[in-house]
């Protein structure tokens, strides 16, 4: 009797990582104003550690993780397409 609801309450269990990455990737988010966007980083380590633990655990938050994971690779998007856009302006600007 005790093996099924250990794992019912594993499986009802919300993985504290996955909500510290959507923090993080919410803080990155709010960051951007304040030159804090680098926290998008560890929101995606943070993302895909936990979606490994979702899995092997069976715990919830898995949209959490995929919530933070967007985010953070979308900030890292933009981030990439800014600095293209910066480096060939000045670079044609210094011609």
């Amino acid at each position: 009797m005790g093996l099924p609801e250990l794992q019912m309450r594993q499986g009802t269990r919300i993985n504290r990582l996955a909500v510290a990455s959507l923090a993080l990737a919410a803080l990155a988010v709010l960051g951007t104003v304040a030159g804090v966007a680098v926290l998008a980083v560890f929101a995606v380590g943070a993302g895909h550690a936990s979606l490994n633990q979702i899995s092997l655990r069976g715990e919830r938050g898995r949209g959490l993780a995929l919530t933070a994971l967007v985010i953070g690779y979308s900030l890292a998007a933009l981030a990439l397409a800014s600095t293209i856009y910066y480096v060939t302006a000045f670079s044609f600007q210094h011609r």
